[in-house]
């Protein structure tokens, strides 16, 4: 599978043999037409549980570098799975967007109206920027509500020895929960994947992996989150027909 956005491409093979003759047939495909591959700031990286060596080569026999976490169009892709690795990076960004507000924002003399407005339109959606495919588990919910308290009560002046509830500082402030925003924003993503009839996001959505998850308590998936809002939304158990597409054991 290839993903192309302007000048970047994504290659993906299920081998390292695969890989290398796709690569090679783009590199040698770009290079016959007068397009110069960079493969100085081309990278490789192999997602699996465990650490994988790879060994990816370009036409002149050079070993491209190989990576552990890789960014492709602003969102940071983890080699192990999950997205906490994604999710501190957003994080970053939001306390950096914040920094530059800070002449405003931190402002006491600023009616706190407008602050709360600059976290909710410019701050915020830095934060959740992709957070439509994050897998959340109880750490990272715990990350996404710690940044936003910090901010909040930032906001409001009010600190942690003050003992007052982080319920209370949002409804005086007028801001949902995060962790209900991003539920949201999940949930409209997959309605509108699910829509998209033949579209490699829904192929790849409800795909199969093959093999078997470990021993052990297994790791949430993003699909795991769909059936848990699913569930809550309908107060029932999650629609087998949406759902049901993989072997449990897989």
């Amino acid at each position: 599978m290839e993903l192309l956005f302007a000048d970047d491409l994504v290659v993906v093979a299920d081998s390292e043999e695969e890989l290398q003759r796709r690569w090679m047939r783009w590199q040698i495909g770009m290079e016959s037409k007068g397009l110069k591959v960079n493969t100085k700031t081309t990278e490789v990286m192999a997602s699996s549980r465990r650490d994988v060596e790879v060994n990816i080569k370009d036409i002149d026999n050079a070993r491209l570098k190989q990576v552990q976490e890789f960014k492709y169009l602003r969102v940071t892709l983890d080699a192990r799975g999950g997205s906490q690795v994604a999710m501190r990076a957003r994080v970053a960004a939001a306390w950096n967007k914040w920094r530059e507000l800070s002449g405003v924002i931190s402002n006491r003399k600023m009616p706190r109206k407008l602050n709360v407005k600059l976290y909710s339109t410019m701050i915020r959606p830095v934060l959740l920027y992709g957070a439509e495919v994050w897998t959340m588990g109880k750490e990272e919910k715990r990350i996404l509500e710690a940044t936003e308290m910090r901010m909040l009560r930032r906001i409001t002046g009010v600190t942690l020895r003050e003992r007052e509830r982080s319920t209370d500082i949002r409804r005086e402030l007028g801001v949902r929960d995060m962790n209900e925003k991003v539920k949201e924003i999940r949930m409209r993503w997959y309605g509108h994947v699910k829509r998209r009839e033949g579209h490699p996001a829904k192929v790849a959505m409800e795909s199969i992996v093959p093999g078997r998850r470990p021993r052990g308590r297994p790791k949430k998936r993003w699909r795991d989150n769909v059936k848990e809002d699913m569930s809550r939304t309908s107060g029932r158990g999650p629609g087998k027909r949406d759902l049901e597409t993989e072997d449990p054991g897989g």
